[in-house]
């Protein structure tokens, strides 16, 4: 279980809320995150610290009780890749949801270059190779979010980003996962 806390020095409301997480008695691992040092979670969160994710997932903006946090967490699923709608999902993720969000993935997936999240399907020869591509193009189609697909020989390369957002979004991670599942 990830809890990432997205902070901001001399901030009392964050503060009262790590008190809160530490008494729901969870014994999460948070990774502390000070807005400040990073331009991009300064602008997305301004104000509205503390931000609290859990696998990648906003779950308490402001503040937390220690019932909430508890609950909260004992409803939360392993993998909390489950679908949400897509524009929400195409909003840009920092770098320590996306990290949250590989763990949660198939261990072939990469991250390549911080641009873009990869893999590789081998197969016995062409077809099944094809049969594979088609798959995944029926769950593209359904999410409306399409990978860049090289096709060959037996083999299958993907590449999946959220071109609009010129970044890596929540939508890429839910198309990954349902991949994973074929």
């Amino acid at each position: 279980m990830q809890v990432t806390f997205y902070t901001r020095n001399e901030c009392s409301l964050c503060e009262k809320a790590k008190r809160a997480i530490a008494a729901a008695g969870t014994g999460v691992t948070i990774v502390e995150v000070d807005i400040d040092e990073h331009p991009k979670l300064k602008e997305r969160f301004t104000d509205d610290v503390p931000v609290i994710f859990v696998n990648g997932v906003e779950a308490f903006r402001h503040s937390v009780e220690p019932e909430a946090f508890a609950a909260y967490i004992r409803g939360a699923a392993p993998a909390v890749l489950a679908e949400e709608p897509m524009p929400k999902a195409r909003l840009p993720l920092a770098h320590d949801e996306i990290r949250a969000l590989m763990s949660q993935l198939h261990s072939g997936w990469t991250y390549h270059n911080a641009h873009e999240l990869r893999r590789s399907f081998r197969f016995k020869n062409f077809a099944e190779a094809l049969a594979m591509t088609n798959r995944i193009g029926e769950i593209a189609e359904q999410l409306q979010h399409h990978p860049d697909i090289l096709l060959g020989w037996g083999k299958v390369d993907l590449s999946i980003r959220t071109h609009d957002a010129d970044a890596i979004t929540r939508a890429d991670f839910i198309l990954a996962a349902k991949i994973d599942k074929l």
